[in-house]
């Protein structure tokens, strides 16, 4: 079976590093993978055509997994509870959470790597008498740097011939 490029972004799996299986739990949806450089402005003294834009530090928005509740048994669901229902008594652990995009083979193409990350935010949607929703929890991890790895390095493409 041939890889096609470009990949679907529907088949993606996140994981915690050092559990056994790999993947702890299961999502619908994750945002926020992103990285930008800051900007720092100068402004030159006699200079007023321009003004003089140098890099910054690199800033990283928190990452949201949202998916049906969790089951109370996940090694997740206890990373988050003892983080955010621990008041500071305990330090926080911070994980490697990995992000893979997988192909039709369920295979990792691209991964991208968390260092340092650890829960920020949790939350329950609403519940609704008169609706027919699946209970979605939402997580928010923070984490202080995003490497992307290319797991493979020549996609074949399903739409052309080569």
């Amino acid at each position: 079976m041939a890889d096609y490029y470009p990949p679907v972004a529907f088949s993606f799996a996140v994981s915690i590093a050092g559990t056994s299986t790999g993947i702890d739990a299961g999502f619908s949806e994750v945002s926020g993978l992103n990285a930008e450089v800051e900007l720092n402005e100068v402004i030159e003294g006699g200079e007023n055509r321009f003004i003089h834009k140098l890099p910054g530090r690199v800033k990283n928005t928190n990452i949201v997994l949202k998916r049906g509740q969790m089951v109370a048994t996940s090694r997740l669901f206890k990373w988050c509870k003892e983080t955010l229902e621990g008041g500071l008594a305990k330090p926080i652990k911070p994980q490697t959470v990995v992000v893979s995009l997988l192909d039709q083979t369920q295979k990792p193409m691209l991964a991208w790597s968390l260092d340092r990350a650890w829960p920020v935010k949790w939350q329950v949607a609403e519940f609704k008498a008169n609706g027919n929703d699946l209970a979605i929890e939402t997580m928010e991890l923070a984490y202080a740097a995003v490497t992307r790895k290319l797991m493979r390095t020549k996609p074949k493409t399903g739409l052309l011939k080569p």
